[in-house]
């Protein structure tokens, strides 16, 4: 286990690390970076922006395989600031989605939602993820109780619903979809491999 100051200055550089893609993308929309945000720039922030809190998620569901697998213990500390930033860059997702790209008329949002099955299940997504983040802290999770690691689990259907979301939308060239799709099969067939070992493993 590192030292509580070199832990800080770790989680000091991962979150900033969090805030390259955010950055990167500011500077590409005001014109300060090449190659800016193409022909049509709300699509590309909604794009980039849903890729990133993909990314996150899939991150953070990885955080405790690799932990279990070196024995790294505290890279459990990096976990819930990674899931915050998943929220979060979904977060902008969702409102460039309802601010940009629908321009608050939420009686067409509310049509689209019905009508179009990858934003559905993009929204249901988003929605499971807000008791998540809400719940993030250690006085939730004092409260909660052996209820909040129930909670959190939802996560696994967080992230298939944001892969299939991902791959519903994509309408040719489907690798990098099917490239989320196999890590997080791997993630989860981990996770049944490893509960299906602790219930065979002697007391």
């Amino acid at each position: 286990m590192p030292s509580v100051r070199v832990l800080n200055l770790i989680k000091a550089a991962v979150f900033i690390a969090c805030l390259v893609p955010l950055t990167k993308l500011a500077l590409e929309a005001f014109g300060l970076l090449a190659p800016g945000l193409g022909a049509n720039p709300v699509e590309e922030l909604l794009h980039r922006c849903g890729k990133w809190g993909l990314n996150f998620l899939l991150i953070t569901l990885t955080v405790t395989p690799l932990r279990r697998l070196t024995g790294l213990n505290w890279l459990l500390r990096l976990r819930r600031m990674l899931g915050l930033f998943a929220f979060f860059y979904l977060l902008l997702h969702f409102s460039i989605y309802l601010v940009l790209d629908q321009g608050l008329a939420f009686e067409y949002i509310i049509e689209d939602i019905a009508e179009r099955p990858y934003i559905t299940v993009g929204v249901t997504g988003f929605l499971l993820l807000i008791p998540l983040a809400i719940t993030s802290t250690n006085r939730m999770m004092r409260r909660l109780g052996h209820r909040w690691k129930k909670l959190h689990e939802l996560i696994y259907v967080i992230g298939t619903l944001g892969v299939i979301h991902f791959y519903w939308q994509v309408k040719e060239d489907f690798l990098e979809p099917q490239i989320y799709a196999s890590i997080l099969a791997a993630l989860l067939m981990y996770r049944i491999w490893f509960r299906s070992r602790q219930k065979t493993s002697p007391a």
